[in-house]
């Protein structure tokens, strides 16, 4: 799912992308032109803004400002099923791309390259990945919050 998210968003813009979703986080912006970001990219807005919710055709105004509490409300809401992906940057949003071990020597920590065997890449900013402890951490968070939302298990 297409997501835009507003300025107070930033940490479940992160999140979302971990799960795979493409969200755009412009930061501060005013509420017409957030609004029209959302509008022309096809993007459902979510926002802590309950004024700017009630202006923008299909948005959601995330009541807490918890964070799993935010992930609990859109994944009921639009019934996501909160599986992590690695897929998208989750800094910039640009998809990621699988690379070779070997081609990431010299750019993660030497224990992680002796570590991991997969690796992905974000092109835009250059950021690396792998699935290593903080990965299963966040897996155990998000079989708690899809408990709380009542989605499917992984």
């Amino acid at each position: 799912m297409n997501f835009a998210c507003d300025h107070m968003l930033g940490t479940l813009a992160k999140w979302l992308r971990f799960l795979g979703h493409d969200v755009v986080y412009p930061g501060p912006l005013k509420d017409d032109e957030l609004k029209a970001i959302a509008e022309r990219e096809g993007r459902t807005l979510l926002t802590r803004d309950r004024e700017l919710s009630g202006r923008a055709a299909g948005s959601l105004y995330i009541a807490s400002d918890d964070l799993d509490e935010q992930l609990v409300q859109v994944l009921r809401q639009f019934q996501l099923p909160g599986d992590l992906s690695m897929t998208r940057c989750s800094l910039c949003n640009t998809p990621l791309r699988q690379v070779l071990k070997a081609d990431v020597r010299g750019s993660v920590p030497d224990g992680v390259f002796e570590r991991q065997e997969e690796f992905w890449r974000c092109d835009a900013c250059g950021r690396f990945y792998w699935q290593g402890t903080h990965w299963n951490n966040m897996g155990a968070r998000m079989q708690q919050i899809r408990a709380k939302a009542g989605s499917p298990p992984e």
